[in-house]
């Protein structure tokens, strides 16, 4: 028996052949997908008054792209996920840094470096990064170890680190996804609950600092979260708009092409952010609740396939993968109907944007690569097979 080494222990000799993999590629995961991405183009070309100019082609020319980098990263050998997760999170961490330094500015916010060829967002980028990296880190921990509280200190720097510079850009939409995704992985790893007690009970109790360091615009977000009614045509003019939109479609909405609200821009980035409210408006609640059914289908399909998983380093990254998938829905969707403070999230799938697009694919291809390795096993402490 041969074994290939590195730092994460001794790994089986396993090597499926190119037609194997083919094989064992999750076909379906992929069908839903695809038709959550189908809605997204169809719902774009129709805000854009029947045309694939701006968004709708754009998109289309995304999603291919983005589909070879899911191909492309299904099919790589599960090895170099872990070999390089730390680089990977270096580099995400790096083109951060950049973003701070020399990033572009749009709509007040400086997040995203201009490639020239392609805008791209780093902090969509350390999403995935940060769940690779810690599903690194806690892949050779003992269960001794993580309840020891200095073990679970350098993940948690590696998730402060790039809050920090997200939220100096400013980002608390992405800066709260990150603090959440990390939070679940520290939970499915097996880090007491009491921990997590003591850290929300820090958090609470620190939030007169915390609103001190809040920009001014994320304070009226907050505020008009509480009582959106208070400035309706100024800060709370977007959530007011988005529930006129939500409840103008009805049951079965107004039809395609047919939207009023979002045809007529009373909905501003409803493009973006606030997408559902353009299909619940032509679809009505029987559009928005396909759409949740296939969220659904695609976030059981993720836990399954993570479940099926026989190495730990797969069950944690294909767990981790699916709930930021997850907060995505969570978080725009809570959004949308105001059960939140509006922030920058991205319907996933759906909105326009092709950095959020790339990452989620690289995402998907990084589940459907621990769905094709899922009996390959990975010692976990630079032993036999399986320890």
């Amino acid at each position: 028996m041969s074994f290939f080494k590195n730092h994460t222990g001794y790994l089986k000799d396993y090597n499926l052949s190119f037609a194997d993999k083919i094989y064992r590629f999750n076909y379906l995961y992929l069908f839903f997908i695809c038709l959550v991405v189908g809605m997204g183009i169809t719902i774009l070309y129709s805000v854009a008054g029947g045309n694939f100019s701006p968004w709708a082609f754009k998109q289309t020319l995304r999603f291919f792209m983005s589909l070879g980098a899911l191909f492309f990263i299904s099919f790589i050998n599960l090895r170099l996920l872990i070999k390089y997760a730390y680089w990977f999170y270096a580099f995400a961490l790096i083109l951060l840094v950049l973003v701070s330094a020399i990033g572009h500015i749009g709509m007040g916010a400086q997040r995203w470096l201009n490639l020239g060829f392609f805008v791209l967002q780093p902090s969509e980028l350390m999403k995935i990064a940060l769940i690779l990296a810690l599903a690194r880190y806690f892949h050779g921990a003992s269960l001794e170890e993580i309840r020891s509280i200095k073990y679970i200190i350098p993940p948690s720097l590696m998730m402060l680190i790039p809050v920090a510079f997200i939220l100096d850009q400013p980002d608390l939409g992405t800066a709260m996804m990150l603090v959440f995704a990390t939070g679940a992985i520290f939970y499915l790893a097996g880090v007491q609950l009491w921990k997590f007690g003591v850290l929300i009970s820090a958090v609470l109790l620190s939030f007169p600092i915390i609103w001190s360091f809040l920009h001014a615009y994320q304070k009226r977000r907050v505020l008009t979260f509480l009582n959106p009614e208070n400035d309706p045509t100024g800060a709370g003019y977007h959530i007011t708009q988005s529930k006129i939109t939500l409840g103008s479609g009805g049951l079965f909405g107004k039809g395609f092409l047919s939207g009023t609200q979002s045809r007529l821009n009373f909905i501003p980035e409803n493009q973006t952010d606030f997408i559902l409210t353009a299909l619940c408006e032509e679809f009505g609640f029987a559009g928005a609740l396909v759409l949740l059914i296939l969220y659904t289908i695609i976030i059981v399909y993720g836990f399954v396939i993570a479940h099926r998983s026989k190495n730990y380093f797969g069950k944690i990254l294909a767990l981790g993968l699916t709930v930021n998938f997850s907060l995505y829905v969570f978080i725009n969707m809570g959004m949308v109907m105001g059960l939140i403070p509006v922030v920058g999230v991205p319907l996933p799938l759906m909105s326009y944007g092709g950095t959020a697009m790339l990452t989620l694919f690289i995402g998907f291809g990084m589940i459907e690569n621990v769905h094709i390795n899922r009996e390959m096993t990975i010692g976990r402490r630079g032993g036999a097979d399986g320890e």
